[in-house]
């Protein structure tokens, strides 16, 4: 058995103050805090040493991490729970017109037809500790910003090194819990043979398509298996036909029986990132600059892309993934917007801090201490705004095109490996170079030209306007409505040249110096290379503005402390964290109230038979035979489909069990309520929810549309 070490902050004014209400509770916890909390009186039946103890196994130890989201370990042979959008990319890499698995589902009838999947890893998290004190010792008082942010960069690096040579195999890392202040070094086990079991078809799985996402009521079946494998000595291993399912620590128990209105409900998993502990500039910033800016980009690009590959199934195929993640990116940032103006949240985000400021000019020392710091932070943010329009141009010029996004990553992995490995971007550290690559052949596999040359000829276009885009000698004569026919013609001719985005072009390039490089005569490795200088520029003044930032930002979290006299749950960074609530409504105007619970009726009565409303003939005959089995829900009268929650959740949480009171899966979260797209910046209980798929209606799908029963069995699910 492992040892965990226990997780502590680092200073006592960073210590975590929470007394848990009756119903939801704003926090995303550590799993180091979780001691602190009255989890009984919320309404868990369970002790709480049963889903987290620092010295053994307890049921946190059946989570994981599946690529950017959350998973459960449901048998003792690796087979995983997860989202249906969470496999999506496994699901459409196995797919071709013939076998279109996406349009049909996907079901393995034993081991040997588990579909093998690509840049797919399985994270597990052994152990952490607080390394705040061994990090900010390389910080001296005064530092230059961009060399403070190196030395910590260069630090966190050489203590997850370390840690990997002392426990071999593993990997660790360090996450900043506090931006500037606390620091935590995370090891993990990661797996890297990851196979698709079952996956319902999109209508199923996807059901109410964009039209529903984020949305309620919501009918979606949003759930898919996938296993984890080892080699045959139980160590984590790549793909190979000899390798054996893995055997997790902890099982989670399937809650068969589901939830009723009014459950005490918790969840574990990794969210991504929150802000609500920045500041007013940065809320401005983000909602009159960069998310405006990402929703026009991402919806031209949703529209160009899906009008550009409708009616040829194989581009359609190939583009899936791709316009799939834009859609989640654009329509959580219209509900941000929506939500931000909504709630006026950027006024009162700015009377909290004229309030702030009274209270710090008020008192000498602070005012000495902390005068200036809401004033920087507001200067901080208006420089980045003034320059956005070019920064956000040129990220998108080098990464929105995988032919360019992979030309930046040959290229600059040219230059980092001339480099110690210690000084090296994280991307390109012999540690980590496997992943990049593979992820660059992964795209290669699904690379669509026509739909790179229409997002480079539309940046192009744009550039126009942009006096430092239309500056560069590499776009010159190329840029805006001007520039449309030379750039066209440029592109024509250099996708027909390029030969980059092939697999064995790829390896062979990722092996070659710069000047190797130039030797291909390649000619988007020869515009990354010209377009590099200004990328790096761009790069070294954010680590310039971080370094900057982070100072800045742990003063601000230090005298809000003294201000509102209690501490802060850190934002989510990606780690292991806990949340609980419980099933219930809301309304989110007047006059309306949303249930918790919707069934398969509901489903029936969008049915329009088109997309993204189109229920399966099959399946709608399964329904209407209401053969049920031990899934049918005596209080609403049929299968529940999806859920309601009032936990604290954010990107990351999909794929997350839903656990009820005695610590049984009971659902499967993958989604917010629009209103509570917002939830990164601000969480209230009257709004936020979050939605789940009912695990009742999991287990039916799987077992009378899927056919997959053996799976069923094999969780030790009763279905008859």
């Amino acid at each position: 058995m492992f040892t965990r070490v226990f997780f502590l902050l680092l200073l006592a004014m960073q210590v975590i103050s929470v007394v848990p209400g009756a119903l939801g509770d704003e926090g995303m916890y550590p799993m180091s805090e979780l001691e602190k909390l009255d989890l009984q009186a919320a309404g868990l039946e369970i002790d709480s040493s049963l889903i987290y103890n620092p010295d053994g196994l307890a049921l946190v130890d059946g989570i994981c991490k599946i690529g950017g989201c959350t998973g459960s370990f449901v048998s003792d042979q690796g087979l995983m729970l997860t989202n249906h959008h969470c496999a999506f990319r496994a699901i459409r890499d196995a797919s071709t017109p013939e076998h279109d698995y996406l349009a049909e589902g996907f079901t393995a009838g034993t081991r040997q037809q588990e579909a093998p999947t690509l840049g797919y890893t399985v994270r597990i998290t052994d152990s952490y500790r607080d390394v705040s004190a061994d990090v900010l010792a390389v910080v001296d008082e005064g530092m230059d910003p961009q060399k403070r942010t190196k030395a910590i960069e260069k630090k966190m690096k050489q203590l997850s090194l370390a840690e990997e040579e002392a426990h071999p195999g593993k990997r660790a890392e360090v996450s900043e819990m506090f931006l500037g202040k606390t620091y935590v070094l995370f090891l993990y086990t990661y797996l890297k043979d990851v196979r698709l079991v079952y996956s319902p078809p999109l209508a199923i799985g996807n059901f109410g398509g964009e039209a529903d996402n984020w949305m309620w009521p919501r009918h979606s079946g949003d759930f898919s298996f996938m296993r984890a494998y080892v080699g045959p000595d139980g160590e984590p291993a790549e793909y190979s036909e000899d390798n054996i399912p893995y055997q997790p620590k902890v099982v989670l128990e399937v809650g068969s029986e589901g939830v009723l209105d009014g459950d005490f409900v918790f969840i574990f998993g990794y969210p991504g990132t929150t802000y609500r502990h920045r500041s007013a500039a940065f809320l401005g910033y983000l909602s009159e600059k960069y998310m405006p800016t990402v929703v026009d980009w991402y919806g031209w690009q949703i529209q160009n892309l899906e009008a550009s590959a409708q009616g040829d199934r194989q581009r359609e195929l190939a583009l899936a993934a791709r316009v799939k993640g834009l859609q989640n990116t654009y329509k959580n940032f219209r509900g941000k917007l929506q939500g931000i103006d909504r709630l006026n949240l950027l006024a009162v985000r700015r009377q909290q801090e004229k309030d702030l400021q009274e209270f710090i000019d008020a008192d000498p020392v602070l005012k000495e201490n902390y005068g200036q710091v809401l004033t920087r932070l507001d200067e901080y943010y208006q420089a980045r705004a003034e320059s956005a329009a070019y920064d956000l141009w040129l990220r998108y010029m080098l990464r929105s095109s995988e032919t360019m996004s992979a030309a930046l990553t040959v290229w600059e992995n040219a230059i980092e490996k001339e480099k110690p490995e210690i000084e090296r971007e994280w991307a390109y550290m012999e540690r980590n170079l496997d992943q990049t690559t593979n992820s660059l052949v992964t795209k290669a596999d699904t690379f669509d030209p026509v739909a790179d040359a229409l997002i480079m000829g539309e940046l192009m276009k744009r550039a126009g306007g942009i006096s430092q885009a239309e500056d560069l000698e590499a776009l010159d004569g190329m840029t805006g409505a001007d520039g449309a026919e030379k750039a066209r013609k440029y592109l024509e001719k250099s996708f027909k040249k390029s030969s980059l985005m092939e697999p064995d072009t790829l390896l062979e390039a990722m092996n070659k110096s710069t000047e190797e490089l130039k030797k291909m005569r390649d000619p988007f490795l020869r515009l990354v290379a010209e377009l590099y200088p200004p990328y790096l520029e761009m790069r070294e003044e954010n680590k310039r503005r971080k370094g900057e930032l982070d100072q800045l930002q742990a003063a601000l979290q230090e005298v809000k402390r003294q201000f509102q006299g209690k501490d802060f749950v850190p934002d989510a960074n990606g780690i292991l964290r806990y949340t609980h609530g419980r099933v219930e409504g809301y309304s989110p105007k007047d006059a309306v109230h949303y249930t918790p619970l919707t069934t398969l009726e509901g489903m029936l009565e969008k049915d329009t038979g088109h997309k993204p409303f189109n229920v399966p003939a099959r399946f709608r005959t399964l329904i209407e035979n209401k053969d049920f089995g031990s899934f049918l829900s005596e209080d609403l009268g049929g299968v529940p489909v999806n859920m309601l929650y009032s936990t604290d959740t954010t990107g990351g949480n999909s794929g997350s069990p839903v656990l009820n009171a005695k610590g049984q899966i009971v659902g499967l979260n993958f989604d917010r309520a629009w209103e509570a797209t917002i939830n990164d910046f601000a969480w209230d209980h009257s709004y936020s929810r979050s939605i789940g798929v009912d695990i009742r209606y999991v287990l039916w799908v799987t077992w009378k549309y899927g056919g997959a029963e053996w799976l069923l069995e094999e969780m030790k699910v009763d279905f008859e």
